[in-house]
């Protein structure tokens, strides 16, 4: 298969490459580009969320997206958000309100809050659950996931 060359930015970097078209953005991300914090929990069906990235402001399934879909787009992972070691306030808040369990799914789970929060900086509590219903966690009944978001989006606000 004929490789094709791609050019975007991942966390803030400019990315050139060659692949194979049928490679996905996780695949690259994941094993060319070292960033594992994005997951295959799902076999690459999108059922999971645990892959969950944004590219260009919008929080979508890596394991869905063909690396050709990225050329010329702007990436954002889960290690992109911290900042000179300082956290993200939604790692903090995961971290402060137990909504780590196993730790998997979490990556995800927090792309998905801060594609939720740069849409809706104050989200209903309904508002926070339907931006996160892409996102399974198998150890967690989602209340302090959701405890975490609104004390992030409260952070947030006042900062």
């Amino acid at each position: 298969m004929k490789s094709i060359q791609i050019s975007f930015v991942v966390n803030g970097k400019a990315v050139t490459l060659s692949s194979a078209p049928n490679r996905t953005l996780l695949e690259i991300l994941r094993d060319d580009l070292g960033l594992t914090g994005a997951k295959d929990a799902c076999g690459g069906e999108g059922e999971c969320g645990a892959c969950t990235v944004i590219m260009d402001g919008a929080a979508i399934n890596a394991c869905l997206v063909f690396i050709g879909q990225a050329d010329g787009s702007s990436v954002e992972t889960i290690e992109g958000l911290e900042d000179n070691g300082n956290l993200h306030p939604l790692q903090r808040t995961f971290v402060e309100a137990g909504a780590v369990q196993c730790g998997y799914c979490t990556p995800g789970v927090i792309m998905a809050s801060k594609a939720l929060l740069d849409e809706n900086p104050n989200p209903s509590n309904v508002e926070i659950r339907e931006g996160l219903s892409g996102n399974l966690c198998r150890c967690t009944g989602y209340v302090k996931i959701v405890e975490a978001v609104r004390m992030a989006a409260e952070e947030i606000s006042h900062a």
